[in-house]
Order: structure tokens, then sequence, then C-alpha cells
């Protein structure tokens, strides 16, 4: 096991070497790779898509950045229909719209500068075209296996910080807010749609921290107030090592639901966007939260189902309700 120091050296260097770079080895299987590194490879699958190097870097740190993966003219689709939909040029079922707080307590105004995230875009043609790109699904099915769901979408429009801190999103674990399992065959896609780094709110990652189990999670007591959803691990004191992920236009991240992550505040005049799928193995199973760390998110969720909805259902049900299988066949989710 790596030392911490150790680590982050060893994550620098990947960050900054090129795909074919990353890709090279020596090593031809899985089986050369569990024999020169001695770690059982339990987070990613028998396949011919990952290198030997890259299959040892995310079962040790729990994420993998890939480079230039989602071409510019995808993105610029992408963020058109965004507008679109900001500009209530179509309406789409099932959507969910969602304001920073700060911009919510402001006068509304029906544009993208109102919106910070939209979530659940399963019925929208255009967006959720991004969940079934090809050059995704390729490396989703390194982690899922060949059959996959679509679990949860999201177009994320990281406002300009208004001062009060609250476009910052609180350090978590994306487990917390999932009734399926297990762990291991869920993972997080999210491309960047346009340079991201430290000044407008990139991603923070503790790398190492997907071994760890899932944590207690609430609602951060932060001075400015805390976006809706954005349940943070309670009484967050880790001392392990965290790494900005600066990011390109295009380039895609992967990421384990244990990974602990978050993003600071936007500190430019502009939106930072990015665009994100959790896919999982349509062999996963729904349980039940009931008594467990997680059944505070799925009383919020079954409460939001009832106001916005008028539905009265449970926490699992509302994952089965939106998810969609993009590649192979629904066996069980």
């Amino acid at each position: 096991m790596f030392r911490a120091t150790d680590r982050l050296k060893v994550l620098l260097h990947h960050l900054d070497r090129p795909p074919a770079a990353v890709t090279a080895s020596s090593c031809t299987s899985a089986q050369a790779v569990s024999a020169h590194y001695r770690v059982p490879l339990r987070y990613t699958l028998d396949n011919d898509h990952l290198s030997p190097e890259q299959r040892h870097f995310y079962e040790e740190n729990g994420f993998l950045l890939i480079k230039n993966l989602v071409s510019a003219e995808d993105i610029d689709r992408f963020r058109e229909e965004f507008e679109r939909i900001c500009r209530r040029e179509v309406q789409v079922p099932g959507l969910v719209v969602m304001r920073d707080v700060t911009i919510a307590k402001s006068e509304f105004v029906p544009d993208q500068r109102a919106v910070s995230k939209l979530q659940d875009f399963q019925e929208d043609p255009e967006l959720f075209r991004y969940c079934k790109l090809p050059q995704i699904l390729k490396y989703v099915e390194c982690f899922t296996g060949p059959n996959i769901m679509a679990m949860h979408t999201m177009l994320i429009n990281k406002p300009p910080d208004a001062g009060k801190k609250t476009s910052r999103h609180p350090m978590h674990q994306d487990l917390h807010y999932f009734p399926f399992r297990p762990a291991d065959r869920i993972v997080c896609a999210w491309t960047a749609m346009e340079n991201v780094d430290r000044n407008n709110g990139c991603l923070v990652v503790q790398p190492g921290t997907h071994k760890e189990t899932l944590k207690e999670h609430d609602y951060p007591e932060w001075e400015g107030g805390v976006n809706k959803m954005y349940h943070g691990i309670r009484d967050y004191r880790s001392h392990h090592p965290r790494l900005h992920l600066v990011m390109e236009k295009g380039d895609t991240v992967f990421f384990h639901p244990l990974l602990i992550h978050g993003s600071g505040m936007n500190k430019t005049q502009g939106f930072r966007k990015a665009i994100s799928c959790h896919y999982a193995s349509a062999d996963c199973y729904y349980i039940d939260v009931t008594g467990t760390t997680q059944e505070n998110i799925g009383n919020e969720i079954k409460e939001l189902a009832l106001q916005k909805y008028d539905l009265d259902i449970k926490f699992q049900e509302s994952w089965a309700l939106r998810a969609c299988l993009v590649q192979g066949e629904r066996t069980s989710l």
C-alpha cells in the first residue's frame, strides 16, 4: 500500500501522461497485473479495453480520467439542448430543474442563469444520447459488465458564487443516494463541457477512499445555506489527501460510488458545465434502506415525490421508474 505522498505522486504522473503512454504496458492480461502488483482485481472486470495499468490505477484509486473522450460537436449539441430547456422551448417529462439557493431567492429570469442543475433527463432524447455514446459505454462495461442501466442523469451548471459559498458541493459518496447494490458494479461517467479547474470549481477527489465503507450523510451546517439534496459526510474531518481534477472540454472521469468527492466554489463570472450519468449493472438489486444511514435521503425523496408529483412510492420504486436500459438485457434493475 502506498503512503499518501507516494500515492499523490503516482496520481499526478498518470494524469499528466497522454493516453498512448497510459495504455502502453508490457503486461497483456489481468493475471499479469495481479502477479505484478499482488492485489486482487475487485473493482474492474476482465476485458480487452482497459490496459493492465489502467485497471490497477482504478483498483488503487477509485477513478480513471480519460482525455478527449467526448467530441466538441456532441458537447455543443448538449449545451444547445440545455439552453432550449432553460428557455422553456421544450418540456421534458420527469425532468427536475434545480436552482442554487441564492438564485432561488432572487428574481427569476427564464434562462440558463437561473438553473444550476438538470436532473433525470432520461426522457430528453438529445441529452440522453450522452448516456448511450459508444465511447462512454465501452469504458462503463469494464466496471458494470455487458448489461448496463443508466440510473441517474445530470447536467450541472455551477453558477458563479454569490459570496455565500453555496456553489460548493460538500464532500460525499454517491452511494448514499442509491438503494441498489453491489456498489462495485456501479460507476459514474462525468464529462467536462468546458475547461474546469480550481477557479471554476472542478471535482475534488480523495483517491483510495472507494475502499472504505459508506459514511453517514446529512446537510452540512454552512452559513450561506445548502442546495437541495446536497448532502455531505456528517462531521467530515478527513485528513486523507485530496486531488483536484483539472480537465479540458471533452475529458471524462469514471469513478466508484464510494469514492469521497465534491467540488469547490466557482470563483469566476461564468457558469461551469458538466454532464454525467451513473450506470449500474442490470444484475444489481434493490435494497431496503430502513434503519440504515441512507434512511434520511430515502425519506426526503419520498416526501419530494409526494409534494411534486402526488406519488406515494417507495425509495426503491423512485429509482426503478427512471432507470433505463442502454446496453444488453434488463435482468434485475
